[in-house]
């Protein structure tokens, strides 16, 4: 029997090991164990109605900064590559020189890339920055040396000097035209069409004079949200990025494992625990639902891990509150009972293997 001894304490320290093994458990006391060293890297913080508050106070996404506010469009100004229609009442040779059987643009006049256009009996004047006003009233006054009062009416066909650009998530990238209406930032948006499925609304940038304006879509359905204040000029460029580097990860006791796409700023807790069918009912501790959010430069800020007790109703109602954020973790730990099962089933097998050891023993002792 003394050569059984050896295998004996080798299955001791086994089940030490199995006993001291933290498994899936997260041990909240070791999160904050002072002097340890994950004390300096880990903030363990409690989700209470307080710090969704305090959260919610701090969340600028709704507030529009006051320069693209202040920005109210001109009357249009007429550039290089737009298409005019000059209209002389009574004087269809005038209206129409190519025909009144033509299409209405082939008697249109188009704007030259030095700003110049001709037109009969006026000549080459500069209409590349006046208002469609301004250009009635030269032409009419030009006009008045051979027609008697003339009648003029000036109108844009197609616009084409000044535009946006859209790039990124949007159905129609490229360039969209910007006319005699104003273009607000969400028409612009509506004309593109977001790809709804793939698209980051929450990162909107919006790039103007070379300044770069982050614009949260979500904040559009907020209480006094001043997103539809936001007008386009000319130069303007919307990116709507994709979402598919930003992601939720739900891990643990959860019915369903898996990322989920970050498609917005709004996403709370409580939506992305239903998206994967809720905690499990019979291996989940409610009282052990962790975020975890990570930091760009760990050496100089903690780890947060947020907890929350979701073992009471009311505290649905707080976690519906608290949103996520992009490549936030969500983990379940499992329920005393789940570890200590988890942990008989490792136990047994290993036991089963000290009873072979000793029946090998009393086998070999029989033998001498």
């Amino acid at each position: 029997m003394n050569r059984a001894l050896p295998l004996a304490m080798l299955v001791g320290l086994t089940l030490q090991g199995c006993i001291f093994s933290p498994g899936q458990h997260m041990d909240t006391g070791n999160l904050v164990r002072e002097g340890s060293p994950e004390s300096s890297r880990i903030e363990l913080v409690p989700i209470t109605p307080k710090l969704v508050a305090i959260e919610a106070a701090a969340d600028h996404s709704n507030i529009v900064p006051p320069e693209l506010l202040r920005y109210q469009p001109a009357e249009y100004r007429i550039g290089a590559g737009d298409l005019i229609y000059i209209t002389v009442w009574d004087h269809p040779e005038l209206t129409a020189p190519s025909g009144q059987q033509q299409q209405i643009e082939a008697n249109g006049r188009l704007v030259r890339p030095d700003g110049s256009l001709f037109y009969p009996y006026v000549g080459t004047i500069k209409a590349a920055g006046k208002t469609i006003e301004e250009l009635r009233s030269v032409i009419s006054s030009r006009l008045a040396k051979v027609v008697a009062e003339p009648q003029v009416d000036v109108s844009i066909l197609r616009f084409v000097s000044q535009k946006v650009i859209l790039s990124g998530a949007f159905a129609k990238t490229g360039q969209l035209p910007i006319n005699n209406t104003p273009l607000s930032l969400l028409e612009a948006i509506g004309q593109g069409s977001v790809e709804t499925g793939t698209a980051d609304i929450s990162g909107l940038v919006l790039k103007r004079d070379g300044h770069e304006y982050l614009i949260d879509l979500d904040a559009l359905n907020r209480k006094n949200s001043n997103l539809h204040h936001i007008y386009l000029k000319d130069g303007d460029q919307l990116h709507l990025p994709y979402n598919d580097q930003k992601k939720i990860y739900l891990l643990g006791e959860v019915n369903s494992a898996r990322s989920l796409i970050f498609k917005g700023s709004n996403m709370n807790l409580t939506d992305a625990l239903g998206s994967v069918g809720g905690l499990r009912q019979e291996t989940s501790s409610g009282k052990e639902v962790y975020v975890i959010r990570g930091v760009e430069n760990l050496a100089d800020e903690p780890v947060k891990v947020f907890q929350i007790d979701l073992k009471s109703p009311s505290a649905f109602a707080v976690a519906q509150q608290f949103k996520l954020k992009p490549q936030d973790v969500v983990y379940v730990g499992p329920a005393d009972v789940t570890r200590w099962n988890r942990f008989i089933s490792q136990v047994f097998p290993t036991a089963n293997l000290l009873r072979t050891g000793v029946a090998i023993q009393d086998d070999m002792g029989s033998e001498n």
